[in-house]
């Protein structure tokens, strides 16, 4: 660290004295209010002016809230990713600022430390997200934490908080303008997209991936989807070139159902649905007693990353074997460059620990369909590209 010099810390000194003129006309909880908000803002200018890291750490040492943020919704994290200093970013983090505030405009520090092409400085907040991440996981399995992921409950407004409520919401199966397939969740007058076309070029790709290189003598894939939504990936797998031999739907929402019924899905050759969430199957002869499967897929609109990584969990005994391999919709905290990495990195790390090696392509969803096409349909995934992953069992374990 460097040595702060009198003359800093004076003018740092002069900076947080300089608003309380009227300090004898406020209460003591307005004097502390008072307080809190000049140490915050010393400590914003203060990394602003390029102060040194003892100056700095003046500042936090004398209270001020690394979590204060000034009226841009700066953070001092914010201001520490705009000057650049990594080291002064790690000195934060460790001092408890949190990685994830969003600015006025939707932007963490990590958003800032990406838009300036600064690896090293992104890095440092995207590892911080992921290590909150794994560190609330593990408290709340062993009970000593009842919260929510620290990303998705504050920033994916698309979906609801818990499946009984989107169970009991109502599904519209329509088409856009375009002419486009969607389906839309009546939310409180508004309509949620839930489901949109645009997904078409990502669900190709998938299925392509899942069932490649496939040598079955004994006939198609036997395959395992958890979420029908539009029937996309469903029909994918359905105009493969040998069709499976057994197709498993799993889908709770009787709007949904209906849907199907509507669509013949009921009558299609090799088509088992299984109504209800996975988690009614997952353990049940209904879906265990059919043997493992060579492809399997989960795309659940109301889940939550926990209840992923609950899912991944049974993966391994869904597989029939080492060539099998699965896949998910990785839309996670989309809405957001940082939180998406953080997401999808989090899913791998829990994926490996469970013997599942995953590789990523990159499919770019706004080159196919044109960046404007799609409109408000696609708020619920920002992301210009998508992460599509495949797992495939690690040939050790």
């Amino acid at each position: 660290m460097f040595a702060a010099d009198e003359a800093t810390l004076g003018s740092l000194e002069d900076r947080m004295a300089e608003t309380r003129q009227d300090k004898k006309l406020l209460s003591d909880d307005d004097e502390d209010v008072e307080q809190i908000i000049q140490l915050g803002q010393a400590l914003i200018h203060a990394i602003l002016e390029g102060q040194p890291t003892s100056a700095i750490q003046v500042i936090i040492d004398a209270g001020a809230p690394l979590w204060f943020q000034d009226d841009d919704g700066w953070s001092p994290l914010h201001a520490a990713a705009s000057v650049q200093n990594d080291a002064l970013m790690q000195l934060l983090l460790e001092e408890g600022a949190v990685w994830n505030q969003t600015d006025n405009l939707g932007n963490t520090a990590g958003d800032i430390a990406l838009s300036l092409d600064n690896e090293p400085c992104y890095r440092r907040i995207r590892d911080a997200g992921i290590r909150s991440e794994l560190l609330l996981q593990l408290l709340s399995s062993r009970g000593g934490f009842e919260g929510d992921s620290l990303v998705l409950k504050s920033t994916d407004t698309s979906a609801f908080a818990s499946t009984d409520a989107f169970l009991s919401s109502k599904l519209r199966y329509t088409k856009d303008k375009n002419g486009q397939a969607i389906c839309l969740l009546e939310s409180e007058g508004n309509e949620v997209g839930v489901m949109m076309g645009w997904e078409r070029e990502i669900m190709q790709e998938t299925v392509r991936r899942l069932c490649a290189d496939r040598e079955d003598s004994a006939g198609g894939p036997k395959v395992l989807n958890v979420g029908f939504g539009l029937g996309i990936i469903d029909t994918f797998f359905q105009g493969l070139p040998t069709p499976p031999s057994l197709h498993v739907i799993i889908e709770p929402h009787p709007d949904v159902l209906q849907y199907m019924r509507s669509e013949g899905w009921y009558e299609k050759a090799g088509v088992k649905i299984l109504e209800g969430k996975w988690q009614d199957f997952i353990e049940s002869d209904a879906l265990m007693g059919l043997g493992g499967f060579d492809a399997v897929y989960t795309d659940t609109f109301s889940e939550d990353y926990e209840a992923l990584n609950r899912f991944f969990a049974h993966v391994p005994k869904l597989l029939a074997g080492p060539s099998s391999r699965f896949s998910f919709f990785n839309g996670l905290g989309a809405t957001n460059a940082v939180f998406y990495d953080v997401y999808t990195r989090l899913s791998e790390l829990h994926l490996s620990d469970l013997g599942i090696d995953v590789e990523w392509e990159d499919v770019d969803v706004a080159e196919a369909q044109g960046v404007d096409r799609w409109g408000k349909t696609r708020e619920y995934f920002a992301m210009r590209l998508y992460r599509l992953p495949i797992g495939k069992r690690n040939v050790s374990t």
